[in-house]
């Protein structure tokens, strides 16, 4: 065992070192090849007439070369900081949720309090991203801010602030559009002036982040070593992460959101093999700043004259989810084991009538909330009316397909929360982290763009496609771990980025589809055709079923997967069939009901809380959850703004999320 992971660590630091000199020496080649040409302009000065090109490369290119390469070193720094204060190393702004934090509160303040930015933009960028890290450390605590979790309530915390910025972006897109793309990083610089005013801030920033190298160092002896020296961890955690914070909030005001660069570049630094904390963080600036400058280069090569129009972080993005997968299998090595034990509640024990009488109770539910759905409405002047007899013959036709896809698509939802948390152990697991409802969105983007029609049929078969294939990669990356959850779940996180990039590459052309897409992916551009009603009712019971003839071991699974191999059960098998089931879950519900929802994250604490620890109870109940979560929903989404309607799935984000965050912290008092 110890000469494989001597190995693993050779070839570790080899790998590592071709990547960083080939990246040097790439980035020579590239500002050879973009500044060579042009240089001459620089050092003859401008022509007495008005010299364009010189005008471009002195107060466009060059500023923007200088940008770039500042943008990363702070990224690089700032996931530095992170992941030697929090021990973490898939701590990073992205991860975190600070970037998108930043740009939620960018966006919100030009809607709805402009006169803000009288303080500047970097006061508000910092709030955003300071109540967001508040928010993951809040969700992660009760399991000792793990790696995991940490990595689980981050990339939540994102999903959400992103529902509220395409929440914002939908209702005012007049003002949002150009923000839309610079909240995808874009470099673009018309003067000096950008760069002058963050090189300024960084200048401050520097000298507090190297009176914390020496203290954060002492962390790699261990947190009870380093009190033993005098050290005040909590108080030196708190100055590091505000620091780095601090990093990511002023590249965020400048330039939008760039991503991955904060994660990657301490990774390969560490993977080189640098022992010292102050080598990390050099290295880590060092690297950033090259990889957002190759990035750059690379974009500007490529696209010419149309660079100014995409969006660099999302370009990023694109070169940077390949590495975090290359990167994975080291990185799952050093992460501590996920809590292995099943939640429960505390305080209160089991009781059997209650798991009985639940999915009964939950059944009533779900049948009263789609009477009211069906026959509750407001009249034209806004007053609340019942559906008359009259008028049931040409309301209900429209109305009860929908209903029942809601149902359907809760149904699916909620089964999948509760196979994934159960299987991973960990209840911050959900059908969003997997990456399979970005698969199908990926696909559906690529049917809008290519011209075909975007009827129902050819979008739900573009989805289950796209969810399919994102299902074989996730299980490819995770084979030579023997399937382990962990390895899983970052999987879908690596690719739920790369297919997120690749859409907002698309949507920063401007097309008139991107905002197609953008309703679709908050749930406004559903279908419900009897067809596609159909379908997912058959995976719905094709899923239920098929989970319920798994009860055994998913009772045994908790216990760990030494003991559950003891009691004989094939431990890798069933994490193909139960992440199969919980794939064709979220397959089914994505055309239907978008791919965010948080439906399947809180159907299964609702349940817990409610104090059902059983397994099949469980699981019905959590479906039953999902139903009825996703109906009420649905029909809020009609109702609140009538007469206009929300998207469902963005409703049920809006107002799902806050319960979850409500649900966690009344277990963990």
């Amino acid at each position: 065992m110890s000469d494989e992971s001597e190995t693993l660590t050779v070839s570790s630091r080899v790998g590592a070192g071709f990547f960083i000199g080939g990246l040097a020496i790439l980035a020579l080649v590239l500002l050879a090849l973009v500044l060579g040409p042009r240089l001459a302009l620089l050092f003859r000065g401008p022509s007495e007439a008005y010299d364009a090109d010189w005008m471009v490369l002195v107060y466009a290119t060059l500023p923007r070369l200088v940008m770039a390469l500042m943008c990363g070193m702070a990224l690089g720094a700032s996931g530095a900081l992170l992941q030697q204060a929090l021990r973490n190393p898939l701590a990073s702004p992205s991860t975190l949720g600070i970037d998108a934090g930043a740009r939620l509160a960018l966006g919100a303040t030009t809607l709805l309090l402009p006169a803000l930015f009288g303080w500047g933009r970097d006061v508000v960028a910092l709030a955003g991203a300071g109540v967001a890290t508040m928010l993951v450390f809040a969700l992660s605590r009760r399991q000792d801010f793990s790696p995991l979790s940490l990595v689980l309530s981050g990339m939540l915390v994102t999903l959400y602030c992103g529902a509220l910025t395409a929440a914002l972006t939908l209702i005012e897109s007049r003002y949002l559009a150009s923000l839309f793309v610079w909240g995808s990083g874009s470099l673009s610089q018309q003067s000096w002036t950008p760069a002058a005013d963050l090189a300024l801030r960084l200048a401050i920033i520097v000298p507090f982040a190297l009176l914390l190298v020496r203290p954060l160092s002492l962390l790699d002896l261990g947190e009870d070593a380093a009190r033993g020296l005098g050290l005040h961890v909590a108080q030196l955690r708190l100055l590091a992460v505000a620091l780095a914070a601090l990093l990511a909030a002023f590249t965020a005001s400048a330039v939008g959101v760039i991503a991955f660069i904060g994660l990657v570049a301490p990774l390969i630094v560490r993977l080189s093999g640098v022992g010292s904390f102050a080598g990390r963080l050099a290295g880590a600036s060092f690297i950033g700043g090259l990889l957002l400058l190759v990035t750059d280069l690379l974009l500007q090569m490529l696209t010419g004259f149309y660079a100014d129009l995409l969006p660099t972080g999302a370009v990023t993005a694109l070169l940077g989810s390949p590495i975090l997968l290359w990167l994975l299998p080291r990185v799952t090595a050093t992460l501590r084991p996920v809590q292995s034990s099943a939640p429960s509640v505390r305080g209160r024990l089991p009781d059997d009538r209650l798991s009985r009488l639940l999915p009964l109770g939950l059944a009533g539910l779900v049948t009263l909330l789609a009477i009211v759905a069906l026959v509750l409405q407001r009249a034209p002047d806004g007053t609340w009316e019942l559906l008359a007899s009259a008028q049931m013959g040409d309301i209900l036709p429209f109305r009860w397909p929908r209903v029942l896809a809601m149902a359907i698509a809760g149904l699916l939802l909620g089964t999948a929360g509760f196979l994934l948390q159960r299987l991973t152990g960990n209840e911050m697991a959900s059908p969003e982290i997997l990456g399979v409802s970005a698969g199908a969105t990926f696909a559906m983007a690529i049917a809008l763009f290519i011209g075909l029609a975007p009827t129902p049929t050819i979008l739900t078969t573009a989805a289950a496609i796209g969810a399919a294939v994102i299902l074989g990669l996730i299980l490819l990356l995770a084979l030579r771990s023997g399937f382990q959850p962990e390895r899983l779940l970052l999987a879908g996180v690596a690719l739920s980025a790369l297919l997120d990039a690749v859409i907002g590459f698309l949507s920063s052309a401007g097309d008139p589809r991107a905002f197609q897409l953008l309703a679709w992916l908050t749930g406004a551009g559903s279908s419900f055709e009897p067809q596609s009603v159909a379908i997912a009712f058959a995976l719905a019971v094709v899923t239920i079923v098929g989970a319920l003839c798994l009860i055994r071991w998913l009772s045994i699974l908790p216990l760990g997967a030494t003991a559950a191999i003891g009691l004989g059960v094939p431990i890798a098998g069933v994490r193909v069939l139960l992440i199969a089931l919980a794939v064709l879950a979220t397959a089914g519900a994505t055309p239907l009901a978008g791919p965010l929802t948080f439906t399947g994250l809180i159907a299964p604490h609702l349940v817990r809380h409610l104090g059902v620890t059983e397994v099949a109870p469980g699981l019905i109940s959590s479906a039953l959850a999902g139903a009825a979560i996703l109906i009420a929903a649905d029909w809020a989404a009609r109702m609140v703004a009538f007469p206009f309607q929300l998207p469902t799935g963005l409703v049920a984000c809006l107002i799902g999320a806050p319960i979850l965050l409500w649900l966690l912290q009344k277990r963990a008092a």
